[in-house]
């Protein structure tokens, strides 16, 4: 799962507004799109960016659950070995 968010993420590169449109100023200033279609392709490509960081901020908080859910269920285990050592402490220096 981890390996997914990352590859997610590597190809969740979103652009800024800001370098969107200049990036597409200079291609309508070449003449390789009109000023609509450059408007249009900015506001698409911003949305789309923001809804993959929407999704990778998801994946990483359910990885960050499972990775609390693992340590939690390990940690019953270790309070249960504590106990039994301090069960067996306890019989050892009664004798």
């Amino acid at each position: 799962m981890m390996k997914k968010a990352i590859y997610f993420g590597l190809g969740a590169i979103s652009l800024s507004r800001e370098k969107a449109e200049k990036m597409f100023h200079e291609m309508v200033e070449k003449g390789e799109m009109n000023k609509e279609e450059a408007r249009k392709f900015v506001d698409d490509a911003v949305k789309r960016g923001e809804e993959e960081q929407q999704e990778l901020r998801k994946l990483i908080r359910d990885e960050i659950k499972e990775i609390k859910d693992l340590f939690a269920s390990h940690q019953s285990d270790i309070d249960e070995l504590k106990n039994k050592l301090q069960d067996l402490e306890s019989k050892l220096s009664s004798r």
